[in-house]
């Protein structure tokens, strides 16, 4: 493995890389390095153990909660979430089901728009970032969207739908969104350095995110303070390699729901992928995958398992993840 530590070496010091590097096979690990700094201003290097959001990484952990709920006959994945909004949200059509919402054929209008974007640092919230504190209070983002398309017309990716996700998960269970991605899902799959952190007190283990390759200006105004269901955890490599593990064993929920969350729901030829609920898949293949994208954070985990190899690429850098992803795609096979 020197040759793949050699070439992730010089993509890092290339690129500018600032983040974490690792990946296992057969539960052993190959290489976990290094890279940049996880506070610029006081020159705090990012370490294996550092902690860094992963923006969209979050939803498949979402899409665990609430298929922890399915389990537990708390909803169904037919549930609709008119059922559980009451009058609130009126735009959602009343036959939007939690399985629409997880495989991003809900149909409904998405309060953040990437494809819109000209870069992912132009992106703010519309609202001040210090009243996105819990998920209730995303119902001011939320609505007023317009429906796009009929429910199970079509595959298209949608933010909104995984706030909606925390929300519903909520209302049904009267447990704290936070909470229960804690106890349902990072608790079983060992997951001992991910939480949900606030952008103005972070701890000292958690990396800054920056919107450029150099200077000192970080993401704080452009997400929200706390996260909830499409985006806002924070992590570490090492607990990736523990998620995917316990995934596949059976230990967060049943392997029967994890075959139903990693069965292609829909193609995603613009981005040569599938999706299931909640994960990326291979076009052709078995790897299934979850990314990451935003201001001042990228991150990608795949785990193949004909292969038994887990990488996992976590960034405090708008667009540090990719190159060393896609190196790793190309050495790998993955």
């Amino acid at each position: 493995m020197q040759a793949l530590q050699d070439a992730v070496d010089e993509a890092a010091a290339r690129t500018g890389f600032p983040g974490v590097v690792r990946v296992d096979r057969s539960g052993e690990t190959e290489l976990a390095s290094a890279y940049g700094f996880a506070d610029r201003a006081h020159r705090i290097r990012n370490t294996v153990e550092t902690q860094f959001g992963i923006a969209s990484g979050t939803k498949g952990l979402t899409a665990l909660a609430v298929m922890g709920l399915v389990e537990r006959e708390t909803v169904e994945l037919g549930t609709t979430a008119r059922s559980l909004l009451g009058g609130d949200l009126p735009l959602i059509a009343d036959d939007v089901t939690i399985e629409h919402l997880l495989a991003h054929r809900s149909g409904i209008g998405d309060y953040l728009d990437a494809d819109a974007l000209d870069a992912i640092s132009d992106y703010v919230m519309p609202v001040p970032v210090h009243q996105l504190a819990t998920t209730e209070q995303y119902l001011s983002v939320l609505g007023g969207h317009e429906t796009v398309f009929p429910a199970g017309e079509r595959f298209a990716y949608n933010n909104g739908g995984y706030v909606l996700l925390a929300l519903l998960a909520e209302r049904a269970s009267g447990v704290d969104f936070h909470r229960l991605v804690r106890e349902l899902v990072c608790e079983p799959a060992g997951m001992v350095d991910s939480a949900f952190l606030r952008s103005d007190e972070l701890p000292g283990r958690a990396a800054l995110g920056y919107l450029f390759v150099d200077g000192l200006r970080t993401n704080v105004l452009h997400l929200p303070v706390l996260g909830t269901g499409d985006g806002g955890l924070y992590s570490t490599a090492a607990d990736f390699s523990a998620f995917w593990h316990s995934l596949f064993a059976g230990r967060i929920v049943s392997p029967e729901l994890v075959a139903e969350m990693v069965r292609p729901h829909s193609d995603w030829p613009e981005e040569s992928k599938r999706y299931g609920l909640g994960f990326h898949l291979d076009a052709t293949g078995d790897g299934v995958w979850l990314e990451g994208y935003d201001a001042g954070v990228s991150f990608a985990s795949l785990h193949q398992p004909s292969s038994s190899i887990t990488c996992t690429v976590i960034s405090n850098w708008s667009e540090g993840a990719w190159p060393i992803t896609t190196l790793l795609d190309d050495r790998l096979g993955t």
